[in-house]
């Protein structure tokens, strides 16, 4: 018998109901992995220590009989951006260190409702800003499959926990391409959802017309069930849509319809030799295993996506993030330094005679506020706070915001044509395998331009997901993204299912041995 840690979510809930496992069986194993392989991996930012409690619970309401879930009991990992009241949510910032919500988000609280364990808060890149996890304030997440390789951002945590058995399945959110980034990164399946599909009441706003939580796993099942789970229309969140949620684990089951999938041939072009060789390899099961058809498409307007992306995305921040201020809550700079080093430069002004100096000086409170947000903000987020409060300033707003808004408009008509001539949107989700930790963060161009292929889905609103589709000879998972149209969530984990019962890449486990050493066989992996 395989050991718990290695068995889906699904797996899991029907042991539970069968009554061969308990909760608390369960949660122990995942947390004792927790603690063996964490201090590495740095999946993990904090460790829920209700957990085992919470289990218990579960299994003393399954004993007395009443009617539960057959998940209640699964344990989850949540990204540390998704508000819980019972548990810190940082953020992965020295803002937000020691904040807890006085609420949990929505999908917290379904997944309470249904009985789900939460196991911890995983690591992410600060604020969600970054495509590496190494913007954490807390230090980065580490690949499993190679200890020096990123996880990818900014879901690296959630991708980290579920890729290296730490979690049985995880919840990330994605702005522009942070679940399907670190899910190609770590071998696992992450679907960013339809704007609009899962409510984001309680998630820490990054840039909102963008942001949408979704599920990581390593089956399509694992992650329909908890989209299933999430999904659905929410009074407090007035960008939810109002819809029915289907039953996304009977349809995934059901045979595939004759399939139109289209491909971009500027994406491969632009690929490192063994991603084109995995994505192509990826489009002949689909043809040949799955009875598709693969027709060329075009997205004419995908050249200008990370610019457009990164004139909205910093925009938006700007203008979510000037809530941290110090003052309502979260990190606030020492006021007696402040106001020290205010009376010293008021002094050294005086001596010199400047007294026009000394009356212009900056009042205490916005002392405060400056050195609140110095001190608190970390590089990469006071980077896009400045590029997007530069944006919006007067004189810029029409030749930069303005008109990226208009270009966003053309990238959402580009997949609107496309999807007229095809059923979904084959393609890589990044040109190369997971780089290595330090590579990129002296250029932030480079790390921006790692998003290539992820942020037309975000300035669209369309849902996609990356699943795993070949390893490098280095052993590095490879990951194949999927566009479908607005709400076509069911196909992508229909056409999903049906790829992963041809190939066996998401069955693949990283090598993690004792002392977190981390060794590989020729193929970088172990079944």
């Amino acid at each position: 018998m395989a050991p718990i840690w290695k068995a889906s979510a699904w797996e899991l809930s029907q042991q539970l109901a069968q009554g061969t496992l308990s909760s608390e069986e369960i949660t122990r194993e995942f947390l004792q992995r927790i603690e063996q392989y964490n201090d590495s991996l740095g999946a993990f930012i904090h460790v829920n220590p209700q957990a085992l409690e919470q289990a218990r619970q579960v299994d003393q309401r399954r004993r007395r009989g009443e009617e539960l879930p057959p998940w209640a009991g699964v344990p989850i990992a949540l990204k540390d951006n998704l508000c819980t009241s019972d548990q810190p949510t940082t953020c992965a910032s020295r803002m937000l260190q020691d904040y807890i919500s006085p609420f949990d988000a929505t999908v917290v609280k379904r997944l309470r409702s249904q009985g789900l364990v939460v196991l911890g808060k995983t690591n992410l890149d600060e604020f969600a800003m970054g495509s590496s996890n190494e913007t954490s304030f807390f230090g980065p997440a580490r690949n499993p499959w190679a200890e020096d390789r990123s996880p990818g951002g900014s879901s690296g945590g959630s991708a980290v926990a579920v890729a290296s058995g730490l979690a049985p399945w995880s919840l990330g959110s994605d702005t522009g391409g942070s679940i399907r980034l670190p899910a190609a990164f770590c071998g696992v399946l992450g679907l960013k959802p339809t704007y609009g599909r899962v409510s984001r009441w309680g998630l820490v706003a990054f840039a909102s017309s963008l942001d949408q939580i979704g599920p990581l796993a390593r089956s399509a099942l694992d992650a329909a069930l908890l989209l299933e789970l999430i999904a659905g229309p929410d009074e407090r969140d007035s960008t939810c849509v109002n819809q029915p949620v289907p039953r996304y684990c009977q349809v995934i089951q059901q045979p595939l319809p004759k399939l139109r999938i289209g491909w971009v041939p500027e994406q491969l072009e632009a690929l490192e030799p063994e991603v084109q060789q995995a994505v192509q390899q990826a489009l002949k099961v689909l043809r040949q295993q799955l009875g598709a058809e693969l027709r060329e498409v075009r997205l004419p307007h995908a050249r200008f996506a990370v610019a457009t992306y990164y004139i909205i995305a910093p925009s938006e921040a700007s203008s979510n993030l000037a809530r941290y201020d110090g003052i309502h809550f979260g990190y606030r700079a020492n006021e007696q330094e402040v106001l020290a080093a205010l009376r010293q430069e008021a002094q050294r002004l005086a001596q010199a005679g400047d007294h026009q100096a000394v009356q212009e000086l900056d009042s205490p409170l916005v002392r405060l506020y400056r050195a609140t947000r110095s001190q608190g903000f970390g590089t990469e987020v006071k980077r896009r706070i400045m590029l997007g409060t530069y944006a919006l300033s007067a004189g810029y707003y029409d030749q930069y915001y303005l008109k990226a808004l208009k270009v966003r408009r053309l990238i959402r008509q580009d997949y609107l044509d496309a999807f007229e001539q095809v059923d979904l949107i084959a393609g890589p989700v990044a040109s190369s395998a997971a780089f290595a930790l330090g590579e990129k963060t002296q250029d932030p161009l480079s790390m921006y331009l790692v998003d290539l292929f992820t942020v037309g889905a975000n300035l669209a609103g369309i849902p996609a997901l990356s699943l795993p589709c070949g390893f490098t000879g280095e052993g590095l998972p490879l990951g194949l993204q999927l566009q479908g149209p607005l709400f076509s969530e069911a196909l992508l984990l229909q056409v999903a299912h049906h790829f992963q019962l041809h190939t066996d890449y998401h069955i693949r486990w990283p090598q993690l041995t004792e002392g977190n050493q981390r060794t590989h066989d020729r193929n970088g992996c172990q079944q």
